[in-house]
């Protein structure tokens, strides 16, 4: 990454804080105080009376994050991905994929979630379609939405919103890069981007590109629990313990969008990346992992729940995520690694995501 990417990423970052923690108070008290109660109920289900504080991100504080490569103390236990859960190793390909459920039951159970079995179907509706040109190449842009059943509960309604931009004079179907991002005006401006922009330099090679907003798929706090995908599944309820949180919800909505892939013919379906930074970096890391029609993927900045060792004493902590401002996004057993239990009690980490990834070739930036 070079400097001016550098600086446009921490610049975004300093706006986005500043333009959220300028958004009317009393919305915020109302989402944190909905969070509360939500995460504490969690919590009484799980039998758990309090979690530990997470580290602070206030490097003056006693319980700072440690951000010192060599203060981060050696791993007490690490699991091994090689090793079934009943102790016997891993020696053969055919070995490794039923190893490859037993992770993927302990990822579901444990960390992100299960996709429930009654998930209602979606239909893609093309909204708008135009021609145009992003940096002087010719594109074809399409607004969608999926239109999720509700039919079930009509009392939640789930449109999935993507953008998809194609280079027009290609000769064959073309690759293309979902990001988890958003579309549409924004309420703050944006400094422009270093040049030249991925979308342009994707473009050039041929490919095109697709903005899926993961708020329009599930909403990015433990108040909007009861709506979006999750809530629509259970019927506005409040979810059980081993229940998908949004990282996974946001990567259900990535396999939606194959989906749509599969129906057209200027894309290649069999060539399909994923990409996303930050909380999104973390949903892209899942989506390729759950999600084996996705070929790629480009993972930034996706820290703990993401591509980082959560049992790494670097950075944000296992406590931090199961705290009531980002438990949401994990299933709520998650919550319980928290207290009473630990983060070594935890029979998966992230280098066992990345192995679910495999043999796909992943980019893995910070």
């Amino acid at each position: 990454m070079n400097k001016n990417t550098i600086l446009w990423t921490m610049l975004f970052l300093f706006i986005v804080a500043n333009t959220l923690a300028q958004m009317p108070k009393i919305d915020w008290e109302a989402i944190q105080k909905e969070n509360a109660r939500d995460h504490a109920l969690m919590m009484n289900m799980l039998g758990i009376t309090e979690i530990r504080p997470g580290p602070s991100g206030d490097p003056k504080s006693p319980n700072a994050a440690n951000s010192d490569e060599s203060k981060a103390a050696a791993y007490k236990s690490l699991p091994d991905p090689l090793v079934f859960n009943n102790g016997s190793k891993v020696t053969t390909p055919e070995q490794w994929e039923r190893r490859r459920k037993e992770l993927f039951e302990l990822f579901d159970s444990e960390v992100y979630g299960r996709i429930p079995e009654n998930i209602p179907p979606v239909t893609w509706e093309v909204i708008r379609e135009s021609t145009g040109k992003v940096e002087g190449i010719p594109v074809l842009e399409r607004e969608l939405k999926g239109h999720v059943d509700n039919s079930a509960y009509p009392s939640v309604t789930v449109e999935i919103q993507m953008k998809l931009t194609t280079p027009v004079n290609a000769d064959k179907p073309v690759p293309v890069v979902i990001e988890f991002g958003w579309v549409g005006p924004m309420f703050f401006n944006m400094p422009d981007p270093p040049k030249p922009t991925w979308q342009e330099q994707l473009l050039k090679k041929g490919w095109g590109y697709a903005i899926l907003v993961p708020a329009s798929i599930q909403d990015d706090s433990g108040a909007g629990l009861t709506k979006g995908i999750i809530g629509l599944v259970n019927k506005g309820n409040p979810r059980k313990p081993d229940d998908w949180g949004a990282l996974r919800a946001w990567a259900w909505g990535a396999g939606r969008a194959v989906d749509y892939f599969e129906t057209i013919e200027d894309v290649d379906e069999t060539r399909v990346a994923i990409e996303g930074l930050s909380r999104y970096g973390k949903a892209a890391i899942v989506a390729l992992a759950y999600e084996q029609r996705i070929a790629i993927g480009f993972i930034g900045s996706s820290g703990a729940g993401g591509a980082k060792i959560l049992r790494r004493n670097l950075g944000e902590q296992i406590e931090n995520l199961a705290g009531s401002g980002e438990y949401h996004w994990f299933a709520p057993n998650f919550i319980k690694y928290a207290g009473p239990l630990t983060v070594n009690d935890l029979p998966v980490d992230a280098h066992e995501l990345v192995a679910l990834c495999a043999p796909r070739p992943l980019f893995i930036s910070a």
